[in-house]
């Protein structure tokens, strides 16, 4: 990213914007080790969270930098035993990191045309390696043992990609608006902002947790008809989340879901995706998926049939479901009606599934529970967790209770508790 995209942004906001993802999003405490991973065209902003992670009273923060050139080159030039090897160095970093008790703040910028000539194969299995090797560390991200916090700075090539009827400066002011509105991070006082939106969140997550749906049943007039069983002692979670010590954080800026994770064998129907999957850099557009007894059993995409083919068969657990969202059509940025060809903020305007790994936090004591009982609680496990929109105006979601009462969740995309 150029010097010329913050052109578009005064330098008192982009502060509040880096203040939310340090004091909310990680919510990072006295002393405590904070690692930024950035590519190096953000490195104005990472730079800028890692002043105000010192003011916060960071006891050191790493930036632990990427480059997507060199990653294009390292995908097409690298010997093919390299691909299927990810270092034992870099996956001994996240182990010493985890052990210091660091937090982690993502930055993401899309470029969706940089890999654009790269065999989807060999990313696909450079992913699957990097994943294995780094099995620990995700699945202490999924049982909320460090706190993360993902966000997203615009790029001119994603800004024109989003907004491509102007020109490339009213498309990144365009981009850097609907970021920040999005986030909820264009106010004064972002952080109170974020208190009030996460007791909205607490007050929906009270009512489906009691109510104890057996299965939530999706429609609409686009061709979806899923039927989603659930787990007995089911866990909606959503907005903040609280860490393993009792300190709440927000993994996702912005974040407009709440969610749980359907039981493995417990998914049935058709699945019609209503915006495109962004998967290691590529795009998959147009598609559908079926469930047969939880495992998805038949998948098309007029645009990207083999990304998505290999995404599903990444390992036996991404054939199924981890995570079921319920998401309002009524948030700022469900609003603001854009495809944002970005997963973060697409998923973040309609319903969305997740395929792959379950999070336990989405069970009763599951964070407690061993493999072998969240197994079998009906929880998928899998190296692979990729979330995929589906809602729609029209959605329609009933909850369905033991004995068939029916409950209407939502309608015409929007809650109606």
């Amino acid at each position: 990213m150029s010097k010329g995209i913050y052109e578009f942004i005064n330098e008192a906001q982009l502060k509040k914007y880096a203040e939310l993802a340090v004091r909310a999003g990680v919510n990072l405490q006295k002393n405590q080790l904070l690692i930024i991973h950035s590519d190096i065209q953000n490195a104005t902003f990472a730079r800028l969270i890692q002043t105000v992670a010192y003011e916060s009273g960071a006891s050191n923060v790493f930036i632990d930098w990427t480059d997507e050139q060199s990653t294009k080159e390292f995908y097409l030039n690298a010997a093919d035993s390299v691909i299927d090897h990810f270092p034992d160095w870099k996956a001994a970093r996240f182990k010493e990191w985890d052990n210091a008790g660091a937090a982690y703040i993502h930055i993401i910028s899309e470029n969706l045309d940089v890999f654009k000539e790269i065999s989807q194969e060999r990313i696909s299995r450079f992913q699957k390696a990097s994943r294995t090797k780094l099995e620990g560390y995700y699945a202490k991200i999924m049982a909320h043992e460090v706190r993360w916090c993902l966000l997203a700075v615009p790029s001119f090539s994603w800004a024109t990609k989003v907004f491509p009827h102007v020109s490339k400066e009213e498309a990144v002011q365009s981009l850097w608006q609907a970021i920040l509105r999005g986030a909820r991070a264009d106010g004064i006082n972002p952080t109170k902002d974020w208190e009030n939106h996460d007791r909205a969140f607490e007050s929906r997550k009270k009512i489906l947790n009691e109510s104890q749906f057996e299965s939530l049943h999706f429609t609409n007039n686009r061709g979806t008809d899923l039927l989603v069983g659930l787990p007995n002692n089911h866990l909606y979670i959503g907005g903040g989340v609280i860490d393993k010590k009792g300190v709440p954080f927000f993994p996702n800026i912005p974040t407009e879901e709440i969610f749980t994770a359907p039981h493995k064998n417990k998914v049935n129907g058709k699945l019609v995706g209503t915006k495109p999957l962004i998967y290691g850099g590529s795009v998959i557009d147009e598609f559908y998926l079926i469930f047969k007894d939880g495992r998805i059993t038949d998948y098309y995409a007029a645009k990207g049939q083999e990304v998505l083919q290999n995404l599903i068969e990444t390992d036996e657990g991404s054939h199924y479901l981890g995570e079921i969202a319920l998401v309002s059509n009524k948030s700022p940025l469900a609003q603001a009606d854009t495809l944002f060809y970005n997963t973060l903020f697409d998923e973040n305007t309609s319903c969305h599934i997740g395929i792959g790994n379950a999070p336990p936090s989405n069970i009763q004591n599951g964070i407690d529970q061993s493999e072998e009982e969240l197994k079998a609680a009906g929880l998928n496990t899998s190296l692979l967790s990729v979330n995929v929109t589906f809602g729609t105006e029209d959605m329609k979601v009933v909850g369905i209770k033991e004995g068939g009462t029916e409950v209407m969740l939502m309608k015409g995309g929007d809650f109606q508790f």
